[in-house]
């Protein structure tokens, strides 16, 4: 069945890009490119780390002089909201999004592309039917940049090739700059100011110091590391000197007391710029590889990241963050505490 939507998805993608062709459209395009300074980012995901991951394209942009609009999903404003290099952010209303040029966020969304050059941020590597319409339609007359990728390539007018030499979510992402003339730019997730509230202010101030911030949680549990083996990094921080944070995100609060041993701190229930907050005063952040992760190395803590069953070099981060990937040792705790624990002592 899955086969058979995917078939259904490329043909509806490759009839919807036959319908919105237009000819004479490559010199206009040509022009716009070489002229314009704004561009329209459109991360549709609802994921915080897919927004966190759009952040580099926006420093590279506004580092040369670009106005950079960002269209988000509704979920993400609070992620890139107040972020110093946006322009503008605008939340994209998906109701009744399949009518396309008819649906009210469609339409809203022309008169901001118009004269810009929008670019569709979704994956490189698989076929994205929503992000690639939504692009093309909301762009009728303009430069839509985005990946070479299935019908989502023929929706484009200036299709991106994937990077053969690295499969790094951040380096093909920037790559989709390229046609801007755009290239070799650093990967550097970044973050709003966190605006700290009363308690979280309170809380941080009442810390024995060094912290670090353990996270033991995370949206998908086949990716979760045990609980146990986060409560056995805790120990290890405690015996360094250390005190361990645990974070907890929402239904997580049982996990995350179940990770904090005696002499650790179980966080207040934090929103995104009080994790924030938390996160950027502390020494270390030790995670799963989640959105949490995206924050930590976006607010400059040094992060550990640790990977169960999804691939290091696409969703990690270099240094002086070390990225773990604990799949080998997926079924011993005791082999996987070992492999984190060096990660732990301070170099």
């Amino acid at each position: 069945m899955k086969r058979l939507e995917l078939l259904l998805k490329l043909l509806a993608g490759w009839f919807l890009a036959w319908l919105s062709y237009r000819p004479r459209r490559t010199a206009r395009v040509k022009k716009l490119l070489g002229e314009t300074k704004r561009v329209v980012l459109m991360p549709l995901d609802d994921r915080v780390g897919e927004a966190l991951l759009t952040t580099p394209l926006i420093e590279a942009l506004a580092a040369r002089g670009y106005e950079v609009t960002v269209v988000v999903h509704a979920k993400c404003v609070r992620v890139l909201e107040g972020h110093p290099k946006v322009s503008k952010l605008l939340a994209f209303d998906r109701s009744s999004w399949w009518l396309l040029p008819f649906a009210p966020g469609v339409r809203a969304l022309q008169a901001v592309t118009a004269g810009a050059v929008v670019v569709n941020c979704s994956s490189w590597s698989e076929y994205s039917g929503t992000s690639a319409l939504i692009s093309r339609f909301a762009s009728p007359d303009g430069c839509v940049v985005g990946p070479a990728m299935g019908p989502a390539g023929e929706l484009c007018d200036v299709p991106v090739k994937a990077l053969r030499d690295t499969t790094s979510e951040l380096s093909q992402r920037l790559h989709y700059l390229s046609v801007l003339e755009i290239e070799d730019v650093e990967p550097k997730l970044s973050f709003r100011p966190p605006r700290e509230s009363e308690a979280i202010r309170s809380f941080i101030a009442g810390l024995k110091t060094p912290y670090a911030v353990v996270n033991p949680g995370g949206r998908l549990g086949w990716r979760r590391v045990p609980m146990e083996v986060f409560r056995a990094l805790c120990l290890e921080l405690i015996r360094l000197g250390r005190t361990p944070v645990v974070t907890w995100g929402p239904g997580e609060e049982p996990l995350a007391r179940g990770t904090a041993p005696e002499g650790a701190v179980v966080a207040p229930p934090t929103d995104l710029d009080e994790l924030a907050a938390l996160m950027a005063k502390a020494e270390l952040t030790v995670c799963n590889n989640t959105g949490p992760m995206h924050l930590s190395v976006a607010v400059g803590t040094k992060t550990i990241g640790l990977f169960l069953h999804m691939p290091v070099e696409r969703w990690g981060h270099g240094p002086p963050h070390v990225m773990v990937d604990l799949t080998p040792d997926a079924g011993s705790t005791e082999k996987m505490v070992a492999r984190v624990v060096p990660a732990l002592h301070p170099r």
